[in-house]
């Protein structure tokens, strides 16, 4: 990592937030895996570019009684998704794409997909109404889905096609997906779906290299991402942040993916590493509108298109994993009203997360961003309600 690129530290109170506060965030959380809900957590707070929190609790590896700290490595799954969506969009700066673009003009097998209509018990096959674009798999109204958000024939079918399988390609995967139903017509609903993963091979094809060589030319290298990979070395896997082995809440064994060894299928949609350090550049590159220190991303007019709400008031919303309140841009949910949602932000916020309970946003207005890296699938959405209002308690 180059210095031009080192995030500085400072005192929470250089940086307007409350050191009151922090301490009870801190307390909250020890509590929170003194009761046994979450093995171990790595939290990040950033203002004005300065880290004025950094803190670990807890356990990285509870099975080992392993103490956290700072540097470990957490799967991070969807917010891969963001990254992703990055790397698109360099791409529409340069030129080599647009938004509007058909899907079929880089892969061409997505012409014949059809939406498939439940009726009867059974699943009646029609011709889109219009063609997938790139805009709708980067704000997910692709008509795409993911098999187990419900119990949709077309989700069904998904299943049945062992689609989230790790043992194919990412032109593999893509030509699975091109070969099933759509859930919805493209553009009409937004539906969280495999469509990252299918921008993951749109970069490939368009750059001639795979996806993971070209989020390392991007983004990593250029940031000073050292750790965000598709998969952990095997002499850096001792630091690797575990989950437990039995949900407290269900009391049914967590499922992760591994990452111990290389990665066939480098999902756009879930599949990296990361650590608070590293993903704090790439926060603070959206933080300060593309730019962090001397490396130019992307650039602000392209980032502030990019955080914008992108779904408007004629998409249905298709699941609650949009809270109330807010839309979504190209790669991020964005926060439209300063109410209605059941936890604190500015409006514009935008952020993501992953399904192991990782969490980011970034808050334009208060020149603030935050990191939680967890992993503990079960209690994720408690535990980025609890973090969200725990933040904005300490900013002055």
């Amino acid at each position: 990592m180059g210095k031009k690129n080192a995030l500085s530290t400072t005192k929470p109170d250089k940086i307007g937030l409350d050191a009151g506060a922090l301490d009870r965030l801190g307390e909250v959380f020890g509590g929170e895996i003194a009761s046994g809900r979450l093995p171990g957590a790595v939290v990040l707070i950033a203002r004005g570019g300065k880290i004025g929190y950094l803190e670990s609790f807890g356990l990285r590896d509870p099975a080992a009684r392993q103490a956290m700290t700072d540097d470990s490595i957490f799967r991070i799954y969807s917010m891969t998704k963001p990254v992703v969506s990055t790397v698109i969009m360099q791409m529409v700066e340069e030129g080599r794409m647009q938004i509007a673009d058909p899907l079929s003009a880089y892969i061409p097998a997505f012409a014949e997909t059809k939406v498939g209509v439940a009726r009867d018990g059974g699943l009646d096959l029609v011709a889109p109404a219009r063609p997938i674009t790139i805009q709708d798999l980067l704000r997910h109204t692709s008509g795409l889905t993911y098999e187990f958000l419900g119990e949709h024939p077309v989700q069904k079918a998904y299943l049945d096609a062992r689609i989230a399988s790790t043992n194919q390609t990412n032109a593999e995967h893509v030509a699975a997906l091109a070969g099933l139903p759509l859930l919805n017509h493209p553009g009409t609903v937004w539906d969280y779906s495999r469509s990252t993963d299918v921008l993951g091979r749109v970069i490939e094809i368009v750059s001639g290299r795979t996806l993971g060589e070209e989020l390392r030319a991007r983004i990593f290298d250029p940031l000073g991402m050292n750790d965000t990979a598709f998969s952990v070395p095997e002499k850096e896997q001792a630091r690797i942040a575990e989950p437990f082995a039995i949900d407290p809440d269900a009391k049914t064994p967590v499922s992760v993916i591994n990452i111990r060894r290389p990665a066939k299928f480098e999902s756009g949609g879930g599949g990296l590493v990361s650590t608070a350090h590293d993903y704090a550049r790439f926060c603070a590159m959206l933080a300060g509108y593309g730019t962090l220190g001397g490396t130019r991303i992307l650039g602000r007019k392209t980032l502030e298109w990019t955080a914008s709400d992108h779904l408007g008031p004629n998409v249905k919303i298709g699941s609650d994993l949009l809270p109330a309140g807010h839309g979504f841009g190209l790669g991020f949910a964005v926060r439209n009203e300063p109410g209605v949602a059941a936890v604190p932000g500015s409006q514009g916020v935008f952020y993501w997360g992953g399904i192991a309970g990782t969490s980011f946003w970034i808050d334009w207005e208060e020149d603030l961003f935050a990191i939680m890296l967890i992993q503990a699938p079960g209690q994720r959405d408690y535990y980025r309600m609890l973090f969200r209002a725990l933040v904005y308690a300490a900013v002055d």
